[in-house]
């Protein structure tokens, strides 16, 4: 629908502008278009501040010949005494088409994907990750224990030194092995002492005896296994 605006030299031609622009963004449609140029270039200048909605189109129809230009046709506007759009509409600049150009790249751009979902892989990279840092922060941060046995043999004919051997064969994560001796127990039968330092978190004693020291085949030659001292370290 054609508009048309009368002596827009005038401060009643330019209230009547500013009253039009007050819902509006661009004379016609929804982007600039040559309506816009018509008008802006049937002003003398850029208007008064006090004119706040016209002096805030005039600002960005300014800002937008002077970048890209402005090519669509519009609805159609006639301001007395100036020529049509068609006269006064310029093209866009060699600076202005470089501009375009960049930003059209800056668009590509934004089309790769940096935040898309991860791929199997990565999540079960991430995860293991994660587990270990989890693994060396509860090492860290678990307490330490000392923990005497009295490990005792079948009778007096067991292999005392493959007995330790034995003992000491059991190995994990969280476990190690101190120092030793061998105590009478009387009818010339002899027990093992032994030391042991252990990560609390890790290591379960109750499990360590029942699941290791008193199973095949270390229960060959140890008979019975009893906490003798336990210590936090």
């Amino acid at each position: 629908m054609a508009v048309t605006f009368n002596d827009l030299g005038s401060a009643a031609g330019l209230k009547k502008l500013d009253e039009y622009l007050l819902t509006r963004s661009y004379i016609s449609g929804y982007q600039a278009s040559k309506d816009d140029i018509t008008v802006y270039t049937a002003l003398s200048g850029a208007p008064s501040s006090s004119y706040l909605n016209v002096s805030r189109w005039y600002k960005h129809i300014d800002a937008l010949l002077r970048i890209l230009g402005v090519s669509e046709e519009g609805c159609g506007v006639t301001v007395e005494g100036f020529a049509p759009a068609e006269a006064v509409a310029t093209p866009p600049t060699a600076d202005s088409k470089a501009m375009q150009a960049a930003a059209v790249e800056d668009d590509e751009d934004d089309d790769v994907d940096l935040f898309g979902e991860e791929t199997e892989e990565e999540k079960k990279a991430a995860e293991e990750r994660a587990a270990a840092v989890r693994a060396s922060s509860k090492k860290k941060e678990s307490g330490k224990s000392s923990v005497l046995l009295d490990i005792k043999p079948w009778d007096d004919e067991t292999d005392m030194k493959k007995l330790e051997e034995a003992v000491r064969s059991v190995q994990m994560e969280g476990l190690l092995w101190g120092a030793s001796k061998l105590v009478p127990v009387g009818y010339g039968i002899k027990k093992l002492q032994i030391m042991m330092t252990i990560v609390d978190d890790l290591v379960s004693v109750d499990t360590l005896i029942e699941e290791h020291l008193t199973v095949e085949p270390i229960n060959e030659y140890v008979q019975s296994c009893d906490i003798v001292a336990f210590n936090k370290i």
